[in-house]
């Protein structure tokens, strides 16, 4: 399958709270994928075949008087990630016990070792949220547990659980990128018990010990419901991708889904929060 052409957009916000919480959300209703945020630019891509000229149109904030929002834009072409993450991806290792790198570092001396070839996908380790759900996994005893990875990105989370023993292992992301890079680490790790399909939270079929979802605010809020509904009794929920200012609205969200909070991990303003379904 042809690796898709992204139209990325480079957002300079003023305010910059709440105005790129506000943008990221009216963004993703017409289509754009992925978004990072830094300082006071907010970075979002479309794939090209998604996209439209007249598409900001559709954006209220940008016609608001109370923020100040200015924006570039560029066509994303393929190029060769293998070459570019060889240049600057450094291999990083949690608490001592886990290591993520790539197949041309060196194997440290880690109890568990993950070979990833990252590409495009988010999920190097390197994001404080990618770190902290590794923490969260390394202290559960996940022998025989089913796990699902939502919104995988590099399947590194889905490989750990493996290593940590997990029986029925699933990984699901919504991009057909992050689906073959997935698939592509998965072999580079010699899995055995790991799925991987391509979709949103309409595509869980199954019900889990553990689903781990480490994707935005946004999203995380829309589909916080679902994951409850495939969640056995007493099971966990992982989620991060949001801020320590989001944690009321999410416990609020889980709340109401009989959801309650056990443990939560912090690192430069990001959050890392298990739940336990009631």
């Amino acid at each position: 399958m042809k690796t898709p052409d992204y139209i990325g957009y480079v957002f300079e916000v003023t305010p910059v709270q709440p105005g790129t919480e506000i943008l990221i959300a009216q963004l993703g209703l017409v289509g754009f994928e992925s978004f990072v945020e830094n300082e006071s630019q907010v970075e979002a891509s479309i794939q090209k075949e998604d996209w439209y000229a007249t598409i900001l149109d559709e954006i209220q904030i940008l016609k608001s008087d109370e923020f100040k929002i200015t924006y570039t834009y560029k066509e994303i072409t393929p190029v060769n990630w293998n070459e570019e993450w060889e240049k600057n991806f450094t291999p990083i290792i949690v608490d001592d016990v886990c290591s993520i790198r790539a197949s041309f570092h060196n194997k440290p001396a880690c109890l568990y070792d993950i070979v990833i070839n990252p590409k495009m996908s988010f999920g190097t380790g390197h994001h404080e949220t990618t770190f902290m759900m590794v923490q969260h996994l390394l202290v559960l005893d996940m022998k025989g547990k089913s796990l699902l990875d939502m919104g995988c990105g590099t399947g590194v989370l889905a490989i750990l659980a493996e290593k940590l023993g997990a029986g029925q292992v699933d990984a699901i992301d919504i991009d057909n990128w992050c689906y073959l890079n997935t698939k592509e680490n998965l072999q580079l790790n010699n899995t055995r018990t790991i799925e991987v399909f391509e979709g949103d939270a309409g595509s869980i079929q199954n019900t889990y010990d553990i689903i781990i979802a480490n994707i935005n605010r946004n999203i995380l809020v829309e589909d916080i419901p679902v994951y409850a509904q495939h969640l056995r009794k007493n099971g966990l929920l992982l989620l991060s991708g949001f801020y320590k200012e989001d944690i009321p609205l999410i416990d609020e969200v889980c709340n109401q889904n009989q959801l309650v909070k056990v443990k939560q991990i912090e690192r430069n303003n990001w959050m890392a929060v298990s739940y336990q379904l009631n």
